[in-house]
């Protein structure tokens, strides 16, 4: 007799809003990280929901995203995800790291080998040089300049799978001086879009 792991509810018809813990599991202290993929996709589901992130009470309402029918409900695209990271992360400056993840995930969601003229690649590498050039945080450019409506500046998108995660990592730990990746950054976010949509 074999044992088999325990599956997680399928989504009825009525939409029930994504929990934290369904990205990210029980028990870890990265809760807004967790809380700002669910809420992209809650609002793109049109799911009113709420519930105790890191301890503060969170919202979300329905908004007018894409279309459900574009993609296999469910899935996180990877546009969605890096407007998770201008959620999580969008008062950090943007760094070569950065750009390198943003790159990666741009041409993985459009299938393009170059960067689009106008993109968020283009838009992070120059931001990213600039950046290394100003002394004051204050007058950087921020992530979530560079990534807020990123479905809109994508010419196409697809939902994040963990090959699209694995590009991400590799392309931000490649680029950071520590070789590693950023809590709630441009790869964190890739990975838990691909995790969610995993599990679906």
């Amino acid at each position: 007799m074999s044992q088999q792991q325990p599956r997680r509810p399928q989504p009825q018809q009525q939409q029930e809003p994504i929990k934290y813990d369904d990205v990210f599991g029980a028990g870890q202290a990265v809760a807004a990280r967790g809380g700002a993929i669910a809420a992209v996709w809650n609002e793109r589901a049109g799911v009113v929901g709420s519930e105790s992130v890191g301890g503060q009470q969170q919202h979300s309402q329905p908004v007018s995203l894409a279309p459900m029918s574009t993609f296999e409900k469910g899935n996180i695209t990877i546009g969605e995800a890096l407007e998770a990271t201008a959620l999580t992360c969008g008062q950090r400056p943007v760094d070569y790291s950065d750009a390198a993840a943003i790159q990666a995930a741009e041409v993985r969601a459009t299938g393009r080998t170059n960067i689009v003229p106008g993109g968020v690649a283009a838009a992070a590498q120059s931001a990213a040089t600039r950046n290394a050039r100003t002394a004051r945080d204050e007058e950087k450019t921020k992530l979530g300049e560079i990534l807020a409506n990123a479905t809109a500046k994508l010419p196409s998108d697809k939902p994040a799978t963990r090959r699209d995660a694995e590009g991400v990592i590799g392309a931000e730990v490649r680029n950071d001086p520590n070789l590693a990746t950023r809590p709630g950054g441009v790869a964190a976010s890739v990975a838990a879009a691909a995790r969610l949509n995993q599990s679906k």
